[in-house]
This record gives C-alpha cells, sequence and structure tokens, in this order.
C-alpha cells in the first residue's frame, strides 16, 4: 500500500473570473501531519475546499487513498473519510454542543460507536462537557474552535483538513489548540493537513511544509528545512527585520517569479 494518501496534481481552481488555484500540486503522507503556510489570499483555504468538494477544480486530479474524487459532492468525500474543520469554526449557533457533535456523524448509523467518538472528543476538550447544552454561538471563539475539530472527528476521518485553527485565539489557546492536534495525530492515527498563518506553530507540529503564494506552490521541503530558509525565516517567521530593503527585495522576487 502507498504512503501517499492524498495527492493533487497541476490542481486550478477559480471564484468567477479570479484565478485562486495555479497548477497547485502537493502530496501528504499517510499518518502524517502536512501543513501549508501563506499569507492571506494566497489560496490555502480554496485547496481545502476543493479536496473537500466544495469548489469543483477547473483542471488537475486530486487522489484521496488512490482514488480520484476531484469534482465529488461534499457528502460523498466525508463517507470516503475526509473530514473539514473550516475556517471561522462555522459551527450551528442554535444548535447545543452535543448537536454539533452529532451533526458530525450524520453519515453513521453505529448509535453506540457515536456515543462513545463524543466522549473521547471530550477527553480532549473538556470544557465542551460542561457546555453540553449550551448552544454554540453563546459559546466562546476558542471553544467554538475546539467544538468545529471535535464535530470533524465524528465522521471518523482517516485525514483532516484543518483550516487556520489559531484564528482569533490568544497564544495560550493555540498552544492548547495544537497541542491537541498532535494528540489527535498520535492518538487517533489521524492524517492533518493543516493551513495555518502561524507559521511558527505550523512548522513545529507538521513534518512537511509547503508554501503558497498567490495560488502557485513556490517552496516545499521538511518542516525543520524550512524553518531554517532565509526567506521563510524573514517573511513568515519574523526573525529578520525586514525594513523597506526587505520589503523591496521581496517584492522584485515576486516579480521574477
Amino acid at each position: 500500500m502507498s504512503d501517499t494518501i492524498l495527492e493533487l496534481a497541476n490542481v486550478e481552481a477559480s471564484y468567477g473570473p479570479v484565478q485562486a488555484l495555479r497548477g497547485v500540486s502537493l502530496k501528504v503522507e499517510r499518518g502524517k501531519i502536512v501543513t501549508v503556510l501563506g499569507a492571506n489570499g494566497a489560496g490555502k483555504s480554496t485547496i481545502l475546499k476543493t479536496i473537500s468538494g466544495i469548489i469543483d477544480p477547473q483542471k488537475g486530479q486530486i487522489r484521496f487513498a488512490g482514488e480520484e474524487i476531484q469534482g465529488r459532492d461534499p457528502d460523498w468525500i466525508v463517507r470516503r473519510g475526509i473530514g473539514h474543520a473550516p475556517e471561522a469554526r462555522e459551527v450551528f449557533p442554535l444548535l447545543t454542543v452535543e448537536e454539533n457533535l452529532r451533526m458530525g456523524a450524520y453519515t453513521r448509523s453505529d448509535a453506540r460507536g457515536v456515543a462513545e467518538d463524543i466522549e473521547m472528543v471530550y477527553t480532549y476538550f473538556p470544557i465542551l462537557k460542561e457546555r453540553i447544552r449550551q448552544e454554540a454561538g453563546l459559546l466562546s471563539g476558542g471553544q467554538q474552535q475546539m467544538l468545529a475539530i471535535g464535530r470533524a472527528l465524528l465522521s471518523r476521518p482517516k485525514l483532516m483538513l484543518m483550516d487556520e485553527p489559531s484564528l482569533g485565539l490568544s497564544p495560550l489557546l493555540t498552544q492548547e489548540i495544537f497541542r491537541i492536534i498532535g494528540r489527535i495525530n498520535k492518538e487517533q492515527g489521524t492524517t492533518i493537513l493543516l493551513v495555518e498563518q502561524n507559521a511558527h506553530m505550523a512548522l513545529e507540529i507538521a513534518e512537511f511544509g509547503y508554501v503558497l503564494e498567490v495560488g502557485r506552490i513556490v517552496m516545499e521541503d521538511t518542516c525543520k528545512r524550512l524553518a531554517e530558509k532565509e526567506d521563510v525565516r524573514e517573511f513568515y517567521l519574523g526573525m529578520k527585520a525586514a525594513g523597506v530593503r526587505g520589503q523591496r527585495r521581496w517584492k522584485k522576487k515576486k516579480q521574477w517569479r
């Protein structure tokens, strides 16, 4: 069996006349955490939406566990084993915490297994058990993020797509969320494709990474090597003051590409 669980080959996608992805190719190995870094508007979320069937690619192939899935309905893709914790959480605000979690299990018919998995989610996020009857719209941002991840887990995914899990969270909550993401990967064996602006945290938790710029993959390597690259350190990790000259050099690099 191949170690590659997900592969994108020359994928292109657009929002109307605006092309968001330009020949994106990437691989995700089974059981690993892989991250995609990039600035706002680079196309990171579009990659995840295209994988999960929310957006149909105009060109290219998406293979999951050896099967082409591009153009399939999101429901079909979830049933194949891909879960999606979207950007901005998108919980159901008028449903309770437990009702939201059960929505994540809508493809399943094993009531006992669903109940066990809900309890499993509560071991990762004890605060959710304390809020079990509370409407999701009344939760804090961090609690809603926990709920979005837990809801995605209820489909028992082989691959989890996580879109900006640190968005809007305090540094302390961000550390906690990433600690739990690492636990889910190790304890459940869940493969994770992580889109994240917090490059420090993403490179620390993931094993392999891609850098996306204006819809194109411009760099790929192990996260350890990416963290040592001058461009990544300067423009994503903030480990060197770019200043006006640095900003101009970065703009020139964009023009050269």
